[in-house]
């Protein structure tokens, strides 16, 4: 069972498609790439999907190589890649990737698991996958993210993934939804996409419950990682202890790099 990045994932495509994108995947002769192209630049997000055992110097030559088109190519590696001809122009990001083997409630944090317990001995009931669910979670979440200053896709894109991919969770008070996330299934692997809640979820704690049913229903499904989004302890500490709570590994990711045309050879 391969970890699958998001953005080299056929859902990521169908809704960067929609979105007006050239999407298709290139073969680099010793891995696969997702290609999001919009007008002269070719964006390769979380990728190539290498094969086992290439060398990083065989990887930037590849890379190098499909960089020879009449335009810009970006590349953001799943794994650090650097030397000639790679330019970083955006500092790597950390993911919280959630391994669900065996029993993850014993790797859950000592704090994360009382919490966990406290909302389950509280009676509080997740809905799943409730009419409407998706318009009104891009509606609330992508207003919460803005207010926050938080980086959030486009709401065409949320709803242009296909609805076979999606997996939506909700919990209400008083008749009204007060709490909803949002994660994407793709493969072996799923992504935390988007949340939302109101003061009276994040009083109740509901995520936290929210998440481990979310996480257990997926591997039910047959889900083995959960990839939980981006962590900064520096900008948003509480949402970064709140991921590595669950016993997600840290996971750094390769910079976005300029990837220069290979020249052959002699002129590199």
């Amino acid at each position: 069972m391969l970890f699958q990045p998001f953005p080299q994932s056929t859902a990521y495509a169908q809704a960067a498609a929609a979105c007006g994108a050239r999407v298709f995947r290139a073969d680099l002769g010793i891995g696969q790439a997702l290609v999001v192209q919009r007008g002269r630049m070719r964006l390769i997000s979380r990728g190539p999907v290498w094969e086992e055992g290439s060398t990083a110097t065989a990887r930037r030559i590849a890379l190098r190589r499909f960089a020879r088109w009449p335009g810009v190519t970006l590349a953001t590696p799943e794994e650090g890649l650097a030397g000639f001809g790679l330019i970083p122009l955006v500092t790597p990001t950390t993911h919280a990737i959630w391994d669900l083997a065996g029993d993850p409630r014993q790797r859950l944090d000592r704090k994360w698991r009382n919490h966990l317990s406290a909302v389950e001995r509280s009676g509080a009931t997740m809905l799943r996958d409730q009419p409407g669910a998706l318009a009104r979670l891009v509606t609330n979440g992508t207003a919460q993210r803005g207010q926050r200053g938080y980086r959030t896709l486009t709401p065409g894109f949320t709803l242009a993934l296909p609805q076979d991919a999606l997996r939506l969770w909700e919990w209400q008070t008083a008749g009204k939804v007060s709490a909803a996330m949002c994660f994407v299934r793709h493969g072996t692997t799923a992504s935390y996409h988007m949340a939302w809640g109101n003061d009276a979820a994040r009083r109740a704690q509901v995520h936290t419950l929210m998440l481990w049913q979310a996480a257990m229903a997926l591997r039910d499904e047959g889900v083995r990682w959960l990839d939980l989004g981006s962590i900064n302890t520096e900008e948003a500490p509480g949402l970064a202890r709140f991921k590595l709570g669950t016993g997600a590994a840290v996971k750094p990711l390769g910079a976005t790099l300029l990837v220069l045309p290979w020249a052959g050879a002699r002129g590199r």
